[in-house]
């Protein structure tokens, strides 16, 4: 029976992606406390202007700002996923912690993903450079790739060039996009724009299997701040700003 989303794995692995990745979320937003929130100070001036100027209700725009906080963890969550859905591809496994993200079952492919193409200094990319290089000399058929899930244009080349201050070139080294690395392993042209267009009807579809009340977040910053407020009867900005700012002049009257 055809595929309902994309050609190139099960419908099954897909979904369980998505579930991985949607288990990952819900535990980076349990995972930030009120007291971690409010680590760096929260400008309810600028979360005002917001909620007014952008007609966002103020539960949403807190949750939202939890999301920003944890930005950086919710990148690493991406390149997961993508290292997951092509580790689902017949032909290629995904690295478990073994020094490379996906691999060649026969041992001709090294890859190391990145979501974003600016993720790294120049010492961290000479680090994946030797890395890399490694994999190609210990493998003689391997080609071994620096994978940009997000690059600022299609490409698929040597790389070589002055990295951290040293000339750095391997005739089986590569940098790749993502649509590029993805046509690669699935010889499919567009199967990174297949990926793209299937997700919302493959989210939509695991959301639609999740009990209701699964996925509330019950020991996040949030919830600790509705729970404030059912005392204080505060808005939930009044909380955060009572909650950051009591010790300014006017604040303990909120």
């Amino acid at each position: 029976m055809k595929n309902k989303y994309v050609d190139f794995i099960s419908d099954e692995h897909f979904l369980n992606c998505i579930g991985n990745l949607h288990n990952s979320y819900q535990r980076a937003k349990n995972s930030v406390k009120k007291e971690k929130f409010y680590d760096n100070k929260v400008d309810t001036i600028k979360l005002t202007f917001d909620s007014k100027f952008n007609d966002i209700d103020q539960e949403s725009l807190v949750g939202a700002e939890i999301l920003r906080q944890i930005d950086k963890s919710i990148n690493n969550f991406i390149g997961t996923f993508h290292e997951e859905i092509l580790g689902g591809i017949k032909g290629f496994e995904k690295g478990n912690l073994s020094g490379f993200d996906i691999k060649a079952d026969d041992d001709t492919l090294f890859a190391d993903i990145k979501n974003k193409h600016n993720t790294m200094n120049s010492s961290s990319a000479e680090s994946l450079f030797q890395k890399l290089a490694y994999y190609a000399d210990h493998y003689k058929k391997s080609k071994c790739y620096w994978v940009q899930m997000l690059a600022t244009k299609s490409f698929d080349t040597p790389w070589a060039g002055i990295i951290n201050g040293k000339e750095y070139s391997h005739s089986r080294v590569f940098k790749i996009s993502g649509d590029r690395f993805y046509a690669l392993l699935t010889g499919q042209d567009d199967a990174f724009f297949g990926l793209y267009r299937a997700l919302p009807i493959a989210i939509d579809d695991f959301l639609a299997t999740i009990e209701s009340g699964k996925d509330t977040i019950e020991h996040s910053a949030l919830a600790e701040i509705k729970a404030g407020i059912m005392k204080s009867n505060r808005t939930i900005l009044d909380e955060i700003s009572y909650d950051n700012y009591k010790y300014y002049l006017g604040f303990d009257k909120l």
